[in-house]
């Protein structure tokens, strides 16, 4: 089970920070990816971990994916934001290498809201 946390309003240029907790899951031996889904939009791809990290061009220099290893948890940065990164905020996890496919991974949260106003 994966349970997002950390969203909310913010003003544009604000930061804000997600974490994703896992129950059931071995964060450390997972890729952990973050998608984010916009009304009327498809759900897109926004960063990984695995071996390394892999961040969309959007959000590259902006957005950091980590892991906390102790505590099971994957933490996502967000600098700068924009209005355009309003959206539902989604963890996932599968036990394989990255993918930025949303039909890769098997484990979903439930999402999370994050707006940025003007």
């Amino acid at each position: 089970q994966l349970v997002e946390s950390g969203g909310g309003l913010v003003q544009a240029g604000d930061s804000l920070r997600l974490s994703c907790a896992a129950s059931g899951h071995t964060f450390s031996t997972y890729a952990v990816a973050w998608f984010r889904q916009a009304p009327g939009k498809e759900r897109e791809f926004i960063a990984s971990i695995s071996w390394s990290e892999h961040y969309a061009d959007s959000v590259k220099g902006r957005f950091t994916i980590s892991r906390d290893i102790a505590k099971n948890t994957v933490h996502l940065q967000m600098n700068s934001l924009k209005l355009e990164d309003t959206a539902v905020y989604y963890c996932a996890a599968r036990e394989s290498i990255a993918s930025i496919r949303v039909t890769d991974y098997d484990s979903w949260g439930q999402g999370i809201q994050v707006t940025v106003s003007s």
